[in-house]
């Protein structure tokens, strides 16, 4: 198969593609579940606390969401069928503070490996039509293209919940200490806990207000404050919870368990900056050695070797 034919078979297969999906998509085409007939004829009680709810944001993706929502839903639906290590991705996505679900992420992700299956055959027609490539070429760049899309949006994620951890870390010793101040003046782990998510912002202070509202809900201050350690996996705040739980069960000063654990993660972060200092003071010498030490030899040796030459 020649260039020509590549692009013509490519640019035939996308015109059947989207005839297809705009056939398929019609109304008349799709069947009305039983939930669908049966809904409009139900009143619609939410059970769940107003407390808990989330605010309703935009689409996940946005107009084009909205546009083709019956399309992705569809998606979602089978993607969930193959089950795809859900439970790690959820407590990935709790982690990062996101509050979508695992199977909108997979769609998201499935989106990125669809651009790249795209571009990959563009690019790879392209290239074909011009002689550049053979046709196993372009299908080893098509598929990097797609494994590259699905690998980066997982990369992304990843990259979020490490920035996300680093400020939560960042912020929980000086939000430690008010706690420690509020329970020194008289007041209770949970009122402390109240004060300071209300005085303060940022993602720590957030996750405290998502405490309250469970807390206020039922749920004993132990357990939530057990939910949010698990929830994050960050050491320090694991060490966090089991002072404050150990504190309020056995009836310990809560003060001094606060203001110890704020003086640890500070020791923590001194520690892991000595550390990156280390790192980037090694890294600093292959710029040294290879690319300055060099240009002082030379300067200090040329004029010598200018005189001799200049003598003989």
């Amino acid at each position: 198969m020649n260039g020509h034919g590549a692009a013509v078979l490519g640019a035939g297969l996308a015109l059947g593609l989207g005839l297809w999906l705009v056939f398929v998509r019609l109304p008349a085409m799709r069947r009305p579940t039983f939930a669908e007939r049966v809904e409009p004829q139900l009143r619609s009680v939410a059970s769940r606390s107003g407390l808990l709810a989330v605010e309703d944001s935009a689409a996940l993706f946005g107009p084009l969401g909205r546009i083709f929502r019956l399309l992705v839903s569809d998606a979602m639906v089978r993607l969930g069928r193959f089950n795809i290590s859900v439970k790690g991705l959820a407590a990935r996505l709790e982690r990062a503070g996101r509050n979508e679900s695992p199977l909108e992420f997979r769609a998201v992700q499935l989106l990125w490996t669809g651009a790249g299956l795209v571009i990959g055959l563009a690019g790879s027609l392209f290239l074909v039509w011009s002689g550049h490539v053979n046709v196993m070429g372009a299908l080893a760049l098509t598929a990097a293209l797609m494994l590259g899309g699905y690998l980066g949006c997982d990369y992304l994620l990843g990259a979020r919940i490490k920035r996300r951890q680093a400020r939560i870390l960042a912020e929980f010793p000086a939000l430690a200490e008010l706690m420690a101040l509020a329970v020194g003046a008289g007041e209770s782990a949970a009122s402390a806990l109240d004060r300071v998510a209300r005085q303060s912002r940022g993602e720590l202070s957030g996750e405290f207000t998502r405490i309250l509202a469970q807390t206020r809900t039922g749920t004993p201050l132990v357990e939530a404050l057990a939910a949010f350690s698990e929830r994050l996996g960050i050491p320090a705040l694991t060490r966090f919870v089991d002072g404050i739980s150990v504190a309020v069960s056995r009836g310990t000063p809560l003060a001094d368990v606060l203001r110890a654990q704020a003086q640890d993660v500070r020791d923590v972060a001194k520690r892991e900056l000595m550390e990156a200092a280390g790192r980037k003071e090694i890294a600093m010498m292959v710029p040294l050695v290879f690319g300055v030490l060099p240009l002082t030899v030379v300067f200090a040796v040329f004029p010598g070797l200018a005189l001799l030459q200049f003598g003989f």
